[in-house]
């Protein structure tokens, strides 16, 4: 019990210094808070930017997120340690991960909030691609309503081409709840790329707000 709440207690611990760090360094906007339940099991489903797009989507809302990673981020020991001490699971990217998948819908089961990206990988140009079948057979088993979570800002901050960041503006959008009973009517194949249009969508409405080129989802 006593490690169960000093691993609690080391979360909002360092959620509180990426706190600090976005604040000072990205300048970070966050709207759309109400749209994230204050309790209860959901998804929070984001487009991938950057390295630092968890911290982004965690730093925004007052909940305890645990995260999903890809399995190679916790080969360098410290790193891992470090991201397995925040609550992260491993995933394979290029596989069905049938071992993470039980152990995400035994989080949500348990009434957790899990933030993942089903995208599986960073942009390449600020674009979002289509999600993975895999994670509308995610949502329909877990029985968890989904939010999405758009990050903008982020790409332009650390594109994957550089080894750096640099500061600037970065955006979180929580979106609309999207209702479990709502995702049952669907196939994988058409809820992953319902969420995937609700993304792009708000992607572009947020770079229009902002003055920013708008990206051509339609050829």
């Amino acid at each position: 019990m006593v490690r169960k709440y000093l691993k609690i207690a080391w979360y909002w611990l360092a959620r509180f210094g990426c706190q600090v760090f976005c604040a000072l360094v990205f300048r970070l906007r966050v709207q759309g808070r109400e749209n994230v339940p204050k309790g209860g099991a959901y998804i929070l489903a984001g487009n991938h930017q950057s390295y630092l797009d968890p911290v982004f989507c965690g730093v925004g809302i007052r909940r305890r997120l645990c995260f999903v990673a890809r399995d190679s981020l916790f080969i360098f020991k410290p790193f891992g340690w470090l991201i397995h001490s925040l609550d992260a699971i491993p995933i394979a990217r290029d596989k069905p991960d049938l071992v993470a998948m039980r152990a995400i819908i035994a989080r949500l089961k348990e009434g957790e909030a899990v933030c993942l990206y089903p995208e599986a990988t960073r942009t390449a140009d600020g674009k979002i691609v289509p999600f993975k079948a895999g994670f509308g057979l995610l949502c329909r088993r877990s029985d968890a309503p989904v939010v999405p979570v758009l990050v903008d800002g982020a790409f332009e901050a650390w594109p994957r081409q550089k080894r750096f960041f640099r500061p600037g503006l970065v955006t979180i959008w929580y979106g609309p709840l999207v209702p479990a009973a709502q995702m049952q009517a669907m196939s994988n194949e058409e809820l992953a790329d319902h969420l995937t249009a609700i993304l792009r969508q708000m992607q572009n409405e947020c770079r229009q707000k902002q003055g920013k080129k708008l990206y051509d989802y339609e050829s």
